[in-house]
């Protein structure tokens, strides 16, 4: 009988876990069974109970959970720095958000902006603290689009006819979505990179198991396969 592994990930890996999977089931003869979202999702299905061999989320998530005492202490591996960025449709013209006078500029032009969750999603929280940094939180308001996740929200996003549509979340999520582009990291010094990493459930029935899942994801081998995810 194959061995499944569950793996609870933060929708901005989705994309990295997805390509290593025909490697993984080749090298070790064991499936993934995926669980993709927001990192406060993540974080909530592995504390009720969901089942989870390997957890990925923001680096400090994972080391807050390891000390409370959810994920074992080794190995906690960091996959890469993931930045967030702004999404156009495929073809568009990118808009400028070179700097803070172009990005208001661009954030107040557009008809539509797509978001992951602005609670439980590190970009969408961060992309709602910019808006109030930026002073245009109630003029965008109504223009604001937001969706469980990263992934969901881009995939909206692609679907959309609406000419000059946004979207805004992790860059490796809209490099993983056809029909979109990758404008652009926000300008510092509303920026955000963030560390992911991965780590062994301590309810994992495949300890082993999941730490080879890990040490493909990390290793050397993959480099490629990161970089193209959009991991620095």
């Amino acid at each position: 009988m194959s061995r499944t592994l569950h793996v609870l990930c933060a929708g901005a890996a989705q994309g990295l876990v997805q390509a290593v999977q025909p490697r993984f089931v080749e090298q070790f003869g064991a499936t993934i069974e995926g669980r993709f979202g927001a990192v406060g999702a993540m974080r909530e299905a592995l504390m009720g109970g969901a089942p989870c061999d390997v957890l990925i989320v923001t680096d400090a998530m994972l080391r807050a959970l390891s000390a409370n005492g959810g994920i074992d202490a080794e190995p906690l591996a960091p996959i890469g720095l993931v930045r967030t960025g702004v999404a156009i449709l495929a073809g568009a013209a990118p808009p400028r958000i070179d700097s803070a006078e172009a990005l208001r500029a661009t954030l107040l032009a557009t008809p539509a902006l797509y978001l992951p969750d602005i609670v439980r999603s590190t970009a969408g929280a961060h992309v709602a603290a910019l808006l109030e940094r930026l002073g245009v939180r109630e003029a965008i308001a109504p223009k604001l689009a937001i969706f469980a996740n990263g992934a969901t929200a881009m995939a909206a996003l692609a679907a959309t006819a609406t000419a000059g549509a946004l979207g805004c979340t992790q860059a490796t999520e809209i490099l993983y979505t056809p029909g979109l582009a990758l404008a652009g990291a926000l300008p510092d010094p509303f920026g955000l990179a963030t560390v992911y990493s991965a780590g062994v459930s301590k309810t994992s029935n495949d300890a082993s198991l999941a730490a080879s899942l890990i040490a493909m994801l990390c290793g050397a081998e993959t480099a490629a396969l990161r970089r193209e995810a959009g991991f620095e």
